[in-house]
């Protein structure tokens, strides 16, 4: 009696293992089906600007699972050299406008060389190219003025001269923002560092982020800011009472995109970079506040924006290698002199 029950258990335990078994592989196997991606973006964009380029992306590609992580340039940078260091780089691919960045490191050899499938649609910006890193938006800043308190469009000499500025212009912290860095390597080279020089006995202060001196600017804490396009753009369209304004010499910065050599996900890096520079995802640029890559995107009449093809021809010349070596420098020199 006691052996047939053992018998039974036994049996049973054998019946149970092989039905938990079979689950278990159902289980396995559905979730092998049903598996995603997961494509890691750095970026330096705003939410209102990557968030609806990656909600289209994943209406195009369902089963890739996207997450990103948005901040200054110089803070990712620093975490993409910490993550280099210890041997593994998140991100599978990053997006910012700090343009020396991608060249130390493609220097450095960080970045896959890949070309499009598009690129020949596109307006390209560097006569060094060899598909490191393509320009996925011409991003431009101008000076954003609070209409309450300023009634003429100013220029850029205005900032340096008229007593409507003085100790009332903002900028960007340059060591956070790659816009800002690149805005003053701009001015400095078309005007020279002697008018730096004159915007800091005008009084023109430091900020924090490329969204804060907006506010600041529209709240009447100063009567204007260097903006960025589309964050402009995004800020008057919940209400803000700013204006953006062109000076005659326009501060165009091209947008890298690259992906990481070695990265986790090749394929779904190239299929997002693609995506980015397809019609679809640059009229989104457009639609968001900011200069697109292709010439076959409508441009909003609501943002008076520079057409791709008048950004590429106005923005003003800089050699971005030749700028590279002295990155630091200028950023520890743009700081000091705007305390």
């Amino acid at each position: 009696m006691r052996l047939k029950k053992i018998f039974l258990i036994a049996v049973c335990a054998i019946f149970c293992a092989a039905i938990f078994s079979g689950c278990g592989d159902d289980k396995k196997n559905s979730e092998s089906v049903g598996a995603k991606n997961k494509l890691m973006i750095y970026t330096s964009m705003k939410e209102n600007l990557i968030g609806g380029i990656v909600e289209g992306f994943k209406k195009k590609y369902p089963n890739i699972d996207v997450d990103y992580q948005s901040g200054g340039a110089g803070k990712l940078m620093a975490k993409v050299y910490a993550e280099h260091q210890s041997g593994n780089i998140v991100a599978d691919v990053i997006w910012t406008s700090e343009i020396p960045d991608f060249y130390q490191m493609k220097q450095d050899g960080l970045l896959e060389n890949f070309r499009p499938a598009v690129f020949d649609e596109l307006l390209n910006p560097f006569d060094d190219y060899d598909g490191s890193f393509t320009a996925a938006r011409f991003g431009t800043l101008g000076i954003v003025i609070n209409t309450e308190k300023v009634q003429t469009d100013p220029t850029w000499e205005n900032l340096a001269t008229d007593p409507l500025y003085k100790d009332s212009f903002e900028f960007a912290d340059p060591a956070l923002s790659g816009t800002a860095y690149m805005s003053f390597a701009l001015l400095e080279k078309q005007f020279g560092t002697e008018y730096l020089q004159r915007l800091r006995d005008n009084g023109i202060t430091k900020g924090h982020g490329s969204g804060q001196v907006i506010d600041d600017t529209a709240n009447g804490t100063v009567n204007a800011c260097l903006g960025v396009d589309y964050i402009t753009f995004g800020k008057i369209d919940k209400g803000a009472k700013v204006k953006l304004v062109y000076p005659q010499e326009l501060v165009m910065i091209p947008s890298p995109v690259a992906i990481f050599k070695n990265c986790n996900n090749p394929d779904a890096a190239k299929k997002f970079v693609d995506y980015l520079l397809s019609q679809e995802a640059q009229q989104k640029i457009a639609d968001a506040g900011t200069v697109p890559v292709r010439k076959d995107v409508t441009m909003p009449d609501k943002y008076n924006l520079p057409t791709p093809e008048e950004a590429l021809a106005k923005g003003i010349k800089i050699n971005y290698s030749e700028i590279l070596p002295k990155k630091d420098e200028a950023i520890r020199n743009y700081s000091e002199l705007f305390r």
